[in-house]
């Protein structure tokens, strides 16, 4: 992600700004960070739908499509940069992974953001009230923008990264890195999804001696030496309840993290473990252990961890240097909703 890519063709990619009738725009431009790989969508089509929307709606806006994972860094830059000059709107358009990344940055310019979901799961989105239909988001997004709706969304931190839906390390992060590479084969679908999930729970195994330290819930403080096989913090109360977590999903709208350890344990266990969860049961099953708090720092104790540890944040890996500190953000997102999705302060 941190690569830079050749400076004369980032420029094929990107759309100049749509000013409509010739005219200064009577509305903020929308600076759009669009995704191309997201989701499988048709970026052709979305991109004609975009621009027959934002013509009969008179906005103006702005589009940069990346096309290659390392168009992010660099349109997402140039994105807030021009919206901070105008005092603007950063919108992302893609999966949770694409929409993480350009909030973090969103966020660190302490302007409004906007989302259009492209992605398989849309998580963020859809606990935000924001149709997963493109167009759909787009209207509501215009509606919010102009109306001044602004919700203020609670995110969670990993270090110096921001994650929206989810942090993990263990074997969650390896599941999410087998399961790309089997949609890349397959396709895109929830199905697929889920299915590379299984394979993955069957095949592979993590092992890990952790030192926990948590804080800020609903227990006393405390910290403990376990063994493991994945972490798990959630900062999304719908995925939370998806998978049988309520009291979880409740303590995160209250402004903590849920957490879930799960222990080392056999092939046959885990897919036990993983279908309990699609069924919405995971808050029963055996050696799972889930609570709340509002900081929790782990530290890999086996010696070829001390180093790196591999994470993931909202479906993306990464590298990370231990010890990890993941916690709620001190500040919140300044997300656009529609008036119907209401206001939350």
């Amino acid at each position: 992600m941190n690569s830079t890519p050749a400076p004369n063709l980032q420029t094929k990619a990107k759309e100049q700004p749509v000013l409509l009738d010739n005219q200064a725009p009577a509305n903020p431009t929308l600076f759009i960070v669009l995704n191309a790989g997201s989701g499988g969508k048709n970026t052709a089509l979305v991109k004609s739908n975009l621009a027959k929307l934002f013509r009969d709606a008179n906005q103006p806006y702005e589009l940069l499509i990346c096309r290659r994972p390392h168009d992010l860094p660099t349109f997402t830059t140039q994105a807030v940069d021009q919206a901070r000059r105008c005092n603007s709107v950063v919108v992302a358009s893609g999966g949770d992974g694409t929409i993480r990344f350009v909030a973090q940055e969103v966020l660190a310019a302490g302007l409004p953001f906007g989302v259009i979901p492209l992605g398989t799961f849309n998580y963020f989105a859809r606990d935000n009230g924001i149709p997963q239909d493109a167009i759909a988001s787009a209207e509501a997004l215009i509606a919010g923008m102009r109306a001044g709706c602004e919700r203020a969304v609670q995110v969670g931190q990993l270090n110096d990264q921001i994650f929206l839906v989810n942090a993990s390390l263990g074997l969650y992060p390896q599941l999410l890195e087998d399961r790309e590479k089997f949609k890349q084969q397959h396709g895109r679908s929830r199905i697929m999804a889920r299915w590379a999930g299984l394979l993955t729970l069957l095949k592979r195994e993590s092992k890990m001696l952790l030192r926990i330290e948590y804080a800020g819930g609903h227990q006393e403080n405390g910290a403990d030496v376990v063994p493991a096989s994945t972490i798990f913090v959630g900062n999304n109360p719908l995925q939370l309840s998806d998978v049988g977590l309520a009291t979880e999903a409740e303590r995160v709208q209250q402004g903590q993290l849920a957490i879930i350890t799960l222990p080392p344990m056999g092939a046959l266990a885990r897919v036990a473990v993983a279908l309990r969860s699609m069924l919405g049961q995971l808050g029963d099953a055996p050696n799972v252990s889930h609570f709340s708090c509002r900081q929790l720092i782990v530290e890999p104790l086996s010696r070829h961890q001390r180093q790196f540890v591999k994470v993931a944040m909202d479906g993306e890996g990464a590298k990370m240097r231990p010890p990890l500190v993941f916690s709620v953000g001190p500040r919140p997102l300044r997300l656009i909703v529609s008036p119907e999705a209401g206001v939350e302060v």
